[in-house]
């Protein structure tokens, strides 16, 4: 028989990564973030956040959203997704 759930309501922690508050983003990440940073002659080229995920390493653009799963687990999120799902608690 086919039945129907709901998901049950759970208080997560996120954070955005915006590009100017990485120091903030890896202290979330408890270690489970690294920061790559890719220069060629003195000059940055790209800034790139990776997040080791139960589904293997992940990278995060900036715009997204990192969120904490209720396992201590952390994931990237893309910002239209998260907007449409999460509500901040004010």
């Amino acid at each position: 028989m086919i039945k129907k759930y709901y998901k049950k309501p759970v208080i997560l922690e996120a954070i955005q990564w915006t590009g100017d508050n990485t120091d903030e983003v890896l202290k979330f990440g408890q270690g489970k973030i690294k920061y790559q940073i890719v220069e060629h002659q003195g000059k940055v080229l790209s800034e790139n956040l990776y997040i080791e995920t139960l589904e293997g390493k992940l990278k995060v653009n900036k715009g997204d959203y990192i969120i904490k799963g209720i396992k201590g687990e952390f994931y990237p999120c893309k910002p239209d997704v998260f907007e449409k799902i999460y509500e901040e608690i004010k």
